[in-house]
C-alpha cells in the first residue's frame, strides 16, 4: 500500500511541510540575529531554536523510516545534515538501510565513532551485514561484539559472500520444523512466538541434521487436518537456491514464480538461511539505478545533492572520453573541408544522419542491456538477436532513407543530394544496429557492466561514422 497514489503524494506532503517547517526555523534565527542589543539574546536564540527542533522532531516521528529516507535524499545537504541529526538516536541504523548509497555514505560521516556505534547499535546482524561495505572496519568491530555469539558469526559469514551474491543477501530468520511432526504441534510452536519473521509465507522441513527435505506452506497448516502429519504436506518440488547462485539470477526466479521468500542451502544440502521478496527488490532497485547512470557515464553513487567538487569529479571521466571522440568526429568532418565548401547543404544535412543513427543504436542498446539483465540473452541465441538487430537496422535504413532522400531533394531540388542522404542513412542505420549489439555483449563478455558508457560510446561511434559516410559519399558521387 505505500507505493499508492494516496501515499505518494501524502509522502509529497509531508516533505513539502518539513521544506515549510526549516524555511520558517531559518526565518525565525535570522530575525533573532538581528536583535542583537536585548540582554538576553542568547536566552531568546536557544528558547527559539529549541522549539522548531521540535516540532521538527514531532513531525518526524510520525514518518516511516523509508519516508524520512526519502526526504533526506530530497533536500540539500545542510538541511539534510540538520534532519539527520534529529533522528539518529531514535530511528537512524534503520534510514541508513533505507538511503541511497552515496547519501548513507555522507550520512556516516558526520558521526564520530561512538555516534555511529549508537546508531549502528539499533541494528540486527542481517541489517548490518546490508551496510558493512559502508561501515568503517574498526567500528563495526566493535559494533558486532555487543552481538550475541550466533549473531556475530551469521554476520561474519554473510559479509564473506561478495553483493551480487544470494549468500550477501540471504537472511537468519528461518521457521524450522521436523517432517515427523504433527500440524497441530507447528501450530502450537509458532502460536508460543511473539512474531514471525517478515515475509514469511511458509516453513522449512529439515531432518535432525538440519538437511532440507522440502518447504511446509503455511496455507497447508490452515487448511489441513491438525493431525496431519508435516511429510504428508512437504512440497520438494520448490525453488531453492544455493549461497553462491548469481543474486540477479535469483531476483529473475522470484519475479518468475511469485516467490515471496526461498530457501538457502549449502552444497551439503544444510538449510543456512533463506532469501526474501524485500532484500531481492532492494537489490533490483539498486542495480536498476545504477544501470541508469553507467549509461551515461556516470558512477552509480552519486548524491544528487552532493558538493559540485565532487559532481564534477565524477563526470570528468566519460566528459574526457567524449572531449576526445568530439575531436575524433571533427576531424572526420575536417577531411571533407572542400566538399563542405562547394556544396554547403552538407553542413546543414550531415546532423540528421548523426542524430538519427545515434537514437537508433541507443534504443538497441537499452534493449540488449535488459536483455543481458534478465538472463533472456544466451550464447545459443546470441547471434540470432545480432541478424535480427540488423533486419531492423535494414528495414529502418530503406523507410527512413527514403524519407529523409525525399526531404532533401524537396529542401534542395537536387536528386543525387537526396540518393546520397538515402544511402548515408541506410548504412548508419545498419551501424548503430550492429554497434549498439556490440557494445554491451563485449562489455558483459569482458565482465564489465553491459550498461557502463555504452550510451557515450554508441554517440561518439555513430557521430563520427555519420559524418564520414554522408560527406564520403557526397565527395564520391557528389563532386
Amino acid at each position: 500500500m505505500r507505493d499508492s497514489p494516496a501515499t505518494q503524494r501524502k509522502l509529497e506532503d509531508s516533505l513539502r511541510h518539513i521544506v515549510n517547517l526549516l524555511e520558517k526555523h531559518r526565518l525565525v534565527e535570522r530575525m533573532v540575529d538581528r536583535d542583537q542589543v536585548s540582554p538576553r539574546h542568547e536566552l531568546i536564540e536557544s528558547l527559539v531554536h529549541r522549539q522548531h527542533l521540535v516540532e521538527l522532531q514531532l513531525k518526524l516521528r510520525g514518518l516511516h523510516p523509508a519516508d524520512i529516507a526519502y526526504i533526506l535524499e530530497a533536500l540539500p545537504l545542510d538541511d539534510r545534515l540538520l534532519i539527520w541529526r534529529q533522528i539518529q538516536d531514535d530511528c537512524g541504523g534503520e534510514v541508513l538501510l533505507e538511503v541511497s548509497d552515496a547519501v548513507r555514505n555522507s550520512l556516516i560521516e558526520t558521526l564520530e565513532p561512538p555516534a555511529l556505534i549508537k546508531v549502528l547499535a539499533q541494528l540486527d546482524a542481517d541489517d548490518l551485514a546490508a551496510l558493512a561495505e559502508a561501515i568503517p572496519d574498526a567500528v563495526l568491530a566493535e559494533v558486532s561484539q555487543k552481538l550475541n555469539a550466533r549473531d556475530r558469526d551469521w554476520l561474519q559469514t554473510t559479509m564473506a559472500y561478495p553483493e551480487t551474491v544470494v549468500g550477501h543477501l540471504m537472511s537468519q530468520d528461518v521457521l524450522m520444523v521436523r517432517a515427523d511432526h504433527r500440524v497441530e504441534q507447528v501450530l502450537r510452536m509458532l502460536r508460543g512466538r511473539a512474531d514471525l519473521p517478515h515475509n514469511t509465507d511458509s516453513l522449512y522441513v529439515v531432518d535432525i541434521r538440519n538437511l532440507f527435505k522440502g518447504v511446509l506452506p503455511l496455507r497447508a497448516l490452515l487448511l489441513n487436518d491438525p493431525e496431519a502429519r508435516v511429510a504428508d504436506l512437504t512440497l520438494t518440488d520448490q525453488v531453492v537456491f544455493d549461497p553462491n547462485d548469481n543474486a540477479s539470477d535469483a531476483a529473475r526466479a522470484f519475479q518468475r514464480y511469485d516467490l515471496v521468500s526461498a530457501p538457502v542451502v549449502n552444497e551439503r544440502g544444510k538449510l543456512i538461511g533463506r532469501l526474501t521478496v524485500d532484500a531481492v527488490v532492494d537489490f533490483i532497485r539498486e542495480e536498476s539505478e545504477e544501470d541508469a547512470l553507467n549509461m551515461a557515464g556516470l558512477r552509480g553513487d552519486e548524491d544528487l545533492f552532493a558538493p559540485i567538487w565532487d559532481s564534477a569529479r565524477n563526470r570528468w571521466l566519460w566528459l574526457s572520453v567524449n572531449l576526445c571522440t568530439a575531436f575524433i568526429a571533427s576531424r572526420a568532418i575536417g577531411l571533407f573541408e572542400d566538399a563542405i565548401t562547394r556544396i554547403v547543404a552538407l553542413a546543414t544535412l550531415m546532423p540528421i544522419v548523426a542524430g538519427i543513427g545515434g537514437n537508433s543504436g541507443n534504443q538497441t542498446t537499452t534493449l540488449v542491456v535488459r536483455g543481458l539483465a534478465l538472463g533472456e540473452i544466451t550464447p545459443d541465441n546470441t547471434w540470432h538477436l545480432v541478424f535480427k538487430e540488423l533486419g531492423v537496422g535494414l528495414l529502418n535504413g530503406v523507410v527512413w532513407g527514403a524519407t529523409v532522400g525525399v526531404f532533401a531533394y524537396v529542401l534542395y531540388w537536387n536528386v543525387s543530394l537526396g540518393l546520397v542522404m538515402a544511402a548515408a542513412m541506410l548504412l548508419n542505420l545498419l551501424l548503430a544496429a550492429a554497434v549498439g549489439v556490440a557494445i554491451p555483449l563485449v562489455q558483459h563478455h569482458l565482465g564489465r557492466d553491459p550498461a557502463f558508457g555504452s550510451s557515450v560510446l554508441l554517440t561518439f561511434i555513430t557521430d563520427g561514422m555519420g559524418f564520414f559516410i554522408f560527406l564520403g559519399l557526397a565527395t564520391v558521387f557528389l563532386l
